[in-house]
């Protein structure tokens, strides 16, 4: 495996889009932790943790969990890998087709941080009222705020 930053975290998101446990498995430290935000849509949909912890638990969800929601036309578009010795954040949108037929579409910030070679952490970043809006439809806040009554009384 390649010691350059930029290259390993290309070379894994190749790895996560195979859904190949042992693949993806190999980039991964035995500690690894991803953390994504509290009750994020996905969570919630997948009833899976927001905060993984080891190598299999990621692993288990990158292989077997992610494509029970997001089903077809997964595609990533990289807006930019940006690295400083172990650390590289990727600006992505991601798009697909859900399991209940919507439409998702999102934008997302990825902090990797690596270990002698391997991923240590993942921390994510997205717009979490669209991705709820897009996997459970109905209103975002934004729509609700727009509705409600504001006057002072």
């Amino acid at each position: 495996m390649t010691t350059d930053s930029r290259a390993i975290v290309q070379a894994a998101w190749r790895a996560f889009a195979s859904h190949d446990a042992e693949q993806i498995a190999a980039f991964f430290t035995a500690d690894a932790e991803w953390l994504a935000p509290a009750g994020n849509a996905t969570a919630v949909a997948l009833d899976a943790p927001s905060h993984m912890i080891g190598n299999q638990a990621i692993t288990h969800f990158l292989a077997h969990e992610f494509s029970r929601l997001f089903v077809s036309d997964v595609a990533v578009d990289f807006h930019g890998f940006y690295v400083d010795g172990d650390r590289v954040i990727v600006e992505e949108t991601m798009s697909a087709r859900l399991a209940n037929g919507n439409a998702y579409r999102n934008d997302y910030c990825f902090i990797f941080e690596l270990r002698d070679g391997l991923i240590h952490r993942v921390r994510e970043y997205m717009d979490t009222a669209r991705g709820h809006r897009d996997v459970f439809g109905g209103d975002t806040a934004a729509d609700v705020i727009e509705t409600e009554d504001l006057s002072i009384r």
